[in-house]
């Protein structure tokens, strides 16, 4: 750097003159602020432009905010959604006129030391702060080696295994074994709950340890056991193992060997098909589907020992609910499912997403009005089911019209409530087992049904009981 012309001369000068120039100079340099403050504050109002007071008031917000410059800036929100959606004009107005511009701080020109000295002791406080909370953040930052408790295992597995998801897959076998014609065994019952709760808890666990590298992209899978270490693949492997082979063998020697075969079979389209397809084609969705009817249907061979009209139909039932309750849900998310970097119809077809769940909405009243006609339900429930499926079908048609997340929220939460008392309004209107008619067969029933138990079937007003059928 260039040192200035009165710098230099005062070198140049040596002895008793050189020092008095240097310390002039100095005092000079010294005094200059104060004497350029004094002039400043003796100029006339008109002298001050808006440049001055952009300056004082950058310097105003520097001073209060020092904290701002230790701390890390947050990525601005998107402007613009990839994922349009249709929102009125006139609510877009009210959100533009809503926002205000907030008011400059005001800088007084002339503060007290008292008033400097507190500020700089505050602004000193915000830095010391901002640096501890940065050191707390690199510490967590950091990777930690995560060691299970005894008493965290059983959360870990409820998570691991989808404990709601699973509760409902038995909630839907139970209602397939209860409406199932003929008497309640309690026996058989309790050990169909079992082997399918535990069959669900196998392919949970099996599809959560093939999906972890992309579970850890989205939001709401990034908790996940195997996502955040709490517990070693080996281990979700063994536990599956140990859930899957006793399960299918309770179903199997247990109940019947249909039922046994229909629950190896829903894994392996769960873990094989189901979750590969994911990330190939939004076909997954309809794969998904069958895999959730099959639970009733396991209720009902379980029950019967056969797969009856009345099987079919409450599979198709809870085929058809699964789209409106799905596509609402996945509509949500789809910014979480294009980051995940799966294929749903939400993210790739969005318009096909709405069609597809307004219309297995409206194929929920034809099943309904089909249940009496199959000889599983009476007359009436057609009647008593029609609003509850009309209030759907009102909300799949809103949410195939306004493409917004409000109407698919409350689509999604419709379905919540309307699977239990569709199955609970069936229970209800479930034909009597005397005034049931022939079913498609001459009253024979294959050996295993209800666990294993023969059953006798009146007919013509005659009891036979029921034989094998001839090969």
């Amino acid at each position: 750097m260039a040192a200035s012309p009165h710098t230099l001369s005062s070198r140049l000068l040596t002895g008793r003159v050189g020092g008095c120039v240097r310390y002039l100079e100095r005092r000079a340099m010294q005094g200059s602020p104060h004497t350029f403050v004094h002039l400043f504050r003796s100029i006339s109002k008109q002298w001050i432009t808006f440049q001055h007071l952009t300056f004082l008031r950058r310097m105003y917000v520097t001073q209060l905010n020092r904290s701002l410059n230790q701390q890390v800036k947050r990525k601005p929100e998107p402007v613009a959604s990839p994922f349009l959606e249709k929102t009125p004009l006139g609510q877009a107005k009210a959100e533009i006129c809503e926002m205000r511009p907030l008011p400059p701080p005001s800088l007084p020109l002339s503060r007290k030391s008292g008033e400097k000295e507190l500020l700089e002791l505050e602004s000193a406080s915000i830095i010391e702060g901002s640096l501890d909370a940065g050191t707390e953040t690199k510490d967590e930052k950091r990777w930690k080696e995560m060691k299970l408790q005894l008493d965290d295992l059983p959360g870990v597995l409820a998570r691991l295994s989808k404990i709601r998801l699973t509760a409902l897959v038995v909630s839907t076998t139970s209602a397939g074994f209860a409406l199932a014609p003929g008497p309640f065994d309690w026996s058989c019952f309790l050990l169909t709950s079992l082997g399918t709760g535990l069959a669900s808890c196998a392919a949970n666990s099996i599809n959560q340890f093939f999906e972890v590298p992309f579970d850890s992209n989205m939001n709401r899978t990034k908790n996940r056991p195997l996502v955040r270490g709490q517990i070693s693949p080996l281990l979700a492997v063994t536990f599956a193992t140990c859930c899957a082979v006793p399960g299918i063998a309770l179903l199997t020697w247990g109940v019947n060997p249909l039922t046994g075969a229909l629950g190896a079979f829903n894994i392996f389209l769960y873990t094989c098909c189901y979750t590969p397809l994911k990330r190939i084609s939004i076909a997954n969705t309809w794969v998904g589907a069958v895999v959730g009817a099959v639970p009733p249907v396991m209720g009902w061979t379980a029950a019967t020992g056969s797969l009856d009209a009345g099987a079919f139909l409450l599979g198709g039932i809870l085929y058809s609910w699964q789209f409106p309750h799905f596509n609402a849900l996945s509509w949500g998310l789809r910014e979480d499912y294009s980051r995940g970097g799966y294929c749903m119809m939400s993210v790739t077809h969005p318009a096909l997403c709405r069609r597809v769940a307004l219309r297995h909405c409206l194929a929920l009243i034809a099943l309904s009005a089909a249940a009496p006609a199959l000889q599983v339900t009476t007359w009436a429930f057609p009647v008593v089911a029609l609003p509850i499926n009309l209030y759907m079908s009102y909300l799949g048609f809103r949410f195939y019209a306004d493409a917004d997340r409000q109407s698919s929220r409350k689509l999604f939460f419709c379905s919540l409530w309307h699977l239990p008392l569709l199955l609970l309004l069936l229970l209800t209107c479930k034909r009597p087992a005397g005034a049931a008619g022939p079913r498609g067969s001459l009253g024979v029933e294959t050996p295993g049904g209800a666990g294993g138990k023969t059953r006798s079937r009146k007919r013509d007003g005659e009891t036979q009981s029921s034989l094998p059928p001839l090969r």
